[in-house]
């Protein structure tokens, strides 16, 4: 009988060591996997990263130039045919002079427009920094323009760019087109810009204190510069290569000369994207820089470098977490072969809960009970504090959102596409000074109460929270789900919006806390919608034109007059769109920045039961 007993016993002390080992082995194979494919993963998402914003940033910037300098470009190429046929000219100086005033008014982005005839004789205006337009009727050169630099043009030329011009006023790039009359050439028309107009772009590129976004023209001399407000307006282009640039304090630039290209980044490389890295005494850069032409007698080099140490200490991260989570492997095999034998009862109550973290299912999980064995305890603190910690990420989802691609597929209902979309924006009028008052919980706290004051609007009408920007909010309709109402949702949302907002405002009277008021843009139309990033860093967005144009109608609702609680802005194609709707007014057509052409806008009643002021509407609705 002994015998038997004792076999009995061996085999329960094999079968523990086999589930000892089995498992060890598993959480070893899990982990090292896990890590080695996050580290190998991490690696080459740092580089990609990198040449992705290599391409993204500097075609970004090299958009916003070409299109700058195609609007003072078509300028010309537009008024060319009424000089042609003699409707302007030095015959009709008065409605000349007049018509040439209405183009620089109606185009930002010119700063001197002149006709010269072959005698030297002039013509022009001129809008000063201060917005202040002066006529040009003398033979010395205008802003912008020289008399030794004027191209010389037969009646066939195109459009040409002559070169850089510097005047006590400024630094101007100049392009002019010949008037031809009777197959020959009678006189130049030339539209100049400041290249301080250029200074928004330039500094919209930078992304803070280790970034630099910079414009060099064609012999190596710096136009614009991000971190020197001098440089923004091409006062230090005297000298080439490099003492202007060590004149300018940059000795990053003034390294070029002995820059190493980096071979990782070909896909840059192939879109003429040329990245390099630079050593300045012990710190390291990372330069980024392309040719733009078309616009000068040479072409312009645009760019942008970083601080490398950004891209050093991602690396010495991943070999940190590399390290801790080899050891973390170590350690884990050690306890799960001294916990192998106890693991076996709980074994399929944790495999259950964690098939339902597989599938997301969060709200299904059930915490393992507490234990006596205190690894096993361990397992079952650290399971359901891993289980909180999720359901407290996925508070930073949204929760709409997730729940609608799930039902529409996932994946495939994710897939960018273009689709029909109606988007809202908001901004809080004068949140800077009003924050200016209040401590960070407060700012904080007053923040999130409005958000979520937004957020039960949007998801009340079926709408997408996109994502906060600063104190406003991007949502659209019409994704995922397909819904033929949507631009009719998005206003019935601002609409809920300004009501909640009025409670929200009269209970912080009452309570002597701040008011605020709100500005509202929306737009419908064709945008590209779904999952926008790169490798594992994707995000559920919108983007396109339209998109921009909700923002300039926000934007636009700071001239409505007054200081309305709620201004509600929307586009001719969305109020197309809404064959119900009576409490809407025209307030014409507007020119909103960064689109071409003109918008025809609408003023929405935010509370359309009850009665509007005049004073509240803007001047041409109310007239």
């Amino acid at each position: 009988m002994a015998k038997p007993a004792r076999n009995d016993r061996r085999l329960k002390l094999r079968l523990a060591t086999v589930v000892g080992l089995g498992f060890g082995a598993f959480v070893a194979i899990a982990i090292g996997l896990v890590l080695g494919l996050s580290v190998a993963a991490n690696f080459k998402n740092t580089f990609s990263l990198l040449n992705d914003k290599a391409i993204l940033s500097t075609q970004a910037l090299e958009q916003q130039l070409r299109t700058h300098f195609g609007s003072v470009q078509s300028a010309v190429v537009g008024l060319k045919p009424y000089f042609d046929d003699g409707t302007l000219g030095f015959e009709n100086p008065e409605r000349t002079l007049e018509d040439l005033k209405i183009a620089l008014g109606s185009n930002n982005d010119i700063t001197t427009l002149a006709v010269t005839d072959p005698s030297g004789k002039r013509m022009g205006i001129y809008r000063a920094p201060n917005g202040k337009m002066w006529r040009i009727e003398s033979d010395v050169p205008p802003p912008g323009m020289t008399s030794r630099d004027l191209p010389k043009l037969d009646a066939d030329s195109p459009p040409s760019w002559g070169p850089l011009v510097e005047h006590e006023v400024g630094l101007f790039a100049n392009v002019s087109v010949p008037i031809v009359q009777d197959g020959e050439v009678k006189g130049l028309l030339t539209a100049a810009s400041s290249m301080r107009d250029l200074t928004h772009i330039v500094a919209s590129q930078d992304e803070g204190r280790n970034n630099t976004v910079f414009i060099l023209d064609g012999d190596n001399r710096v136009i614009m510069h991000s971190d020197a407000s001098g440089l923004q307006t091409g006062s230090e282009i005297r000298t080439k290569l490099p003492s202007s640039l060590r004149t300018a304090g940059d000795p990053v630039l003034a390294g070029m000369s002995g820059e190493e290209k980096l071979t990782e980044f070909e896909k840059a490389a192939d879109l003429g994207i040329e990245v390099s890295f630079v050593q300045v005494g012990d710190a390291e850069f990372i330069l980024m820089k392309a040719p733009l032409s078309g616009f000068s007698q040479r072409p312009f080099t645009i760019g942008q470098y970083f601080l490398g140490a950004t891209v050093s200490r991602e690396v010495e991260r991943l070999a940190g977490s590399m390290f801790v989570g080899f050891g973390a492997l170590v350690i884990s095999v050690l306890i799960a072969f001294w916990i192998g034998r106890r693991v076996a009862r709980p074994l399929r109550t944790l495999a259950v809960q964690s098939e339902r973290v597989g599938t997301l299912s969060l709200n299904e999980v059930e915490p393992l009970p507490r234990s006596r064995v205190a690894e096993l305890d361990q397992v079952a603190l650290a399971f359901n504090a891993m289980v909180e910690g999720l359901k407290a990420m996925n508070t930073y989802v949204p929760r709409s959102l997730f729940i609608k691609l799930m039902r529409l597929g996932g994946g495939e209902a994710a897939e960018a596409r273009e689709a029909e979309l109606t988007i809202l924006f908001t901004d809080i009028v004068g949140f800077t000074a009003l924050s200016e008052h209040l401590s960070a919980e407060e700012t904080a706290g007053l923040l999130n109460d409005h958000f979520a004051i937004l957020v039960e609007a949007v998801e009340g009408e079926g709408g997408t929270v996109d994502k906060f920007l600063g104190d406003g909010m991007l949502a659209f309709w019409g994704a995922p789900d397909a819904r033929h109402d949507h631009a009719e949702a998005a206003v019935r949302t601002a609409r809920r919006i300004a009501s909640a907002l009025r409670e929200a405002n009269a209970r912080a009277k009452a309570n002597g806390k701040p008011e605020m008021c709100l500005r509202i843009g929306i737009h419908t139309g064709q945008a590209v919608v779904g999952n926008v990033g790169a490798l594992d860093r994707w995000n559920y967005t919108v983007v396109g034109d339209t998109v921009n144009a909700a923002e300039r109608l926000q934007t636009l609702g700071k001239e409505v007059p007054g200081h309305p609680d709620v201004t509600i802005l929307a586009s001719a194609d969305t109020i197309a769109r809404l064959p119900e709707e009576e409490n809407q007014r025209a307030v014409g057509e507007h020119h909103l920045r960064g689109r071409s052409g003109l918008m025809e806008v609408y003023w929405l009643d935010p509370f359309p039961v009850g009665t509007v002021q005049a004073k509240n509407l803007p001047v041409s609705a109310a007239e």
